[in-house]
């Protein structure tokens, strides 16, 4: 029994440290939105680290953000306790970050697809949720060049 806690630790850990590694923006928050993970991708696009951004609202961290739809969308994952989606075609970013292709690219900012998760406490409850951060710059672009006349 104790050698499968040390495995579920290890496995815990290499879990942890995927997720910091993703090139994809992951973060956590609870039901009034305040940040309770953030990964690396995060950190190097929003120039905020974990530690500026534990507990605090996403709203006051991202003022920009369109709260009436953000907090619609949430609203319908803890409800629902499914997940929902955005495309950059819908609504372009969540949070505007600058791409990093900028020789190559020409957006002005990081088009983005957006999944929000629910997470599920111990007792089932859905009490948090993900977001999960896409860069979808360049094949935004490749679309935008296709359709837009020359």
């Amino acid at each position: 029994m104790a050698g499968e806690a040390q495995i579920d630790m290890r496995e815990l850990h290499w879990l942890l440290d995927i997720v910091q590694c993703l090139d994809v923006g992951v973060l956590v928050m609870d039901r009034n939105f305040r940040v309770e993970v953030w990964n690396s991708f995060m950190e190097n696009h929003s120039g905020l680290g974990a530690d500026q951004v534990q507990g605090r609202s996403l709203f006051q961290l991202f003022p920009e953000i369109d709260r009436v739809w953000l907090e619609r969308k949430v609203g319908t994952v803890l409800r629902l306790g499914t997940r929902a989606f955005s495309l950059w075609q819908q609504r372009p970013y969540l949070l505007r970050f600058e791409t990093y292709r900028p020789i190559t690219g020409q957006a002005d900012f990081m088009y983005q697809n957006l999944t929000i998760m629910p997470l599920a406490a111990a007792g089932r409850e859905v009490e948090h949720v993900c977001l999960m951060i896409y860069d979808v710059t360049e094949a935004a672009e490749a679309q935008l060049r296709q359709t837009t006349p020359q």
